[in-house]
This record gives structure tokens, C-alpha cells and sequence, in this order.
């Protein structure tokens, strides 16, 4: 984000003096909190904290409350996030890499360079784009600037905005506007969100069921009794004496008089 200087206030006097080197660290577990704090903040020119009475810093005792909480009075509307992980904590992960270009690469080539193949169509979104710390952003007409990724990114986005732990599976229009206010884009997010509702089995087996007909519903006409009919099979339904399980249904379309027969 281009932050170089950083001040934090805490209502712990403990954990404000370790990181400032004040308090021995007697507590391992605590020894490694602390290395990954100093470590997080050799990225910034400068840093401080410092601790501030409790009775000046009520939402920081709000949220040391809402630890030993229960959540179970909570409306649906309140997002709680439980990490059962503490960040200290050593986590095997499988890193990958992109290669070859992406989306971004004629973009980031023209606005570094001037130059490009396809540099008419380029120069027509390249207003839209723009480097900041040698990193592509996009503003829309309506919003602020986003970060630019990559497809397979963009997608692992979605998902986590979807169906993780904070997910409420919404739909594709209301998935894209959550994904747009975390700062990030891409072009095709909008197709990327459709096809991802429409692949999650939860959101087919809960999802309203749509009573209209799939095509518009055309008139029979009908000059006489019994001049046309109707036939369907049904089934099968609990098996019967001789193994009877199916039914043969006729109705006539004029006087909506109904045949049956069973059958095995």
C-alpha cells in the first residue's frame, strides 16, 4: 500500500514492551510472537507502539471481550470469524507460480514502454490503467482503484468469498460486488462468478425453485369429446401384488375425463 510510517496503540502494557524490547520475554510462545511482529515491521521506515489506558481504547476492549463470547444470540447479519489457527504456527503450503503472460502483460508493456503489436486497441483501455508501485490498477466510472489479477487468482477470490467459513453463497451479482470491495479485478469476474454459482451444488439443491414454464404455453384446440388425449407414465411407486409398480395416466383434453392402468 505505500505505507511507510505506522503507529499502533494497544490497552496490553505487557505486549507494547516486549515488542519495544522494555519486558524479558520469559513466555516461547510468546518469544515467537514477538519475532514475527519485529519481523512484519522492518517493512516500514518507522514504527511505533504504544499502550493507552482501556477506558480510551473501548473498541479494543470490545473485541478482547468478544473472545470468551458465545455467538449464538448473534443475528445472521453480524459476521464473527473464529481463527482456530494461531499465526505463529508453522503451515505447509503448496506455492505456485504463473508462467508465461497474463491479461496484464500487453497493458503493463505499453504504460512502461509506449509500445505494443496491438497498440491502437491497447491505447483505447490503457486510461482506465495505471502503475503504482509497479503494480497494474483500474478504475471503473464508479469506483476507486483495484488491484489487477490474474485469472487463476480472481478465482481463488471468488470461491473464498463464497463458500469459506465468512461465504453466505450469494449470487453472481451480489459475489462480483463483494469480490470488487475486497480491491481487486479482473476482466471477466462477472463470467467467473455466473459459472461459479451455477457449479456450487449448495446453491442448486437450496436455490428457489422457478415455477415458470421453460417455453410460453401454447392453446389445444379441441372440436369434440374424446377427440384427443393425453398419455403419460408414472412411477414407479411401492410395488403391489404381481409386481404392479407403474401407472399409464390418459386424460381427454375437452372433458378432462382421466383413464388408468396399472402395470409391472
Amino acid at each position: 500500500m505505500g505505507t511507510e510510517a505506522v503507529s499502533a496503540l494497544t490497552d496490553s502494557r505487557l505486549a507494547a514492551n516486549q515488542v519495544n524490547g522494555n519486558f524479558e520475554m520469559r513466555d516461547k510462545r510468546m518469544e515467537r510472537y514477538v519475532k514475527i511482529v519485529r519481523q512484519l515491521t522492518k517493512s516500514f521506515k518507522e514504527f511505533t507502539i504504544k499502550q493507552i489506558p482501556r477506558s480510551e481504547n473501548r473498541r479494543a476492549d470490545t473485541l478482547s471481550k468478544l473472545a470468551s463470547t458465545c455467538f449464538d444470540h448473534l443475528s445472521k447479519k453480524v459476521l464473527v470469524e473464529v481463527i482456530k489457527e494461531r499465526s505463529i504456527d508453522e503451515r505447509q503450503v503448496s506455492t505456485f507460480t504463473t508462467t508465461g503472460p497474463t491479461w496484464m502483460t500487453p497493458l503493463i508493456e505499453y504504460l512502461q514502454q509506449g509500445v505494443h503489436d496491438d497498440a491502437r486497441k491497447i491505447r483505447i483501455k490503457a486510461p482506465s490503467y495505471a502503475l503504482i508501485n509497479r503494480e497494474l490498477y483500474w478504475k471503473g466510472f464508479t469506483t476507486p482503484w483495484l488491484r489487477c489479477v490474474d485469472e487463476a487468482k480472481g478465482k481463488e477470490a471468488l470461491h473464498e468469498a463464497h463458500a469459506s467459513q465468512a461465504g453466505t453463497h450469494e449470487g453472481a451479482h451480489a459475489l462480483t460486488g463483494k469480490v470488487l470491495q475486497m480491491g481487486i479485478y479482473w476482466p471477466t469476474e462477472n463470467q467467473d462468478a455466473a459459472e461459479l454459482t451455477r457449479k456450487c451444488g449448495e446453491c442448486q439443491a437450496f436455490s428457489p425453485v422457478q415455477a415458470n414454464p421453460p417455453t410460453p404455453l401454447s392453446n389445444i384446440s379441441n372440436p369434440w369429446p374424446f377427440y384427443q388425449w393425453g398419455i403419460d407414465s408414472v412411477g414407479p411407486f411401492p410395488e403391489a401384488l404381481r409386481k404392479l409398480k407403474y401407472m399409464v395416466v390418459a386424460v381427454d383434453y375437452f372433458t378432462k375425463w382421466i383413464e388408468a392402468e396399472r402395470l409391472a
